[in-house]
């Protein structure tokens, strides 16, 4: 995924599957200058990654 497409699905009031190694993530915060997104992993909240966003897989239907 690219840094454009993170920061549209941040900002998106919908719902869209973004998976890291094939785990469901939801994205909580996108460092453009860096390439990084903050990720929550699954349904913990304490399970929080930061990652390049080229890890990142949106998850089409």
């Amino acid at each position: 995924m690219d840094i454009k497409r993170a920061k549209d699905i941040y900002a998106s009031k919908e719902m869209i599957a973004v998976h890291l190694d094939g785990e469901p993530v939801w994205i909580e915060h996108v460092d453009e200058d860096n390439g990084m997104a903050t990720v929550q992993v699954g349904s913990r909240p304490t399970n929080v990654h930061t990652v390049g966003v080229d890890l990142l897989q949106e998850q089409r239907s």
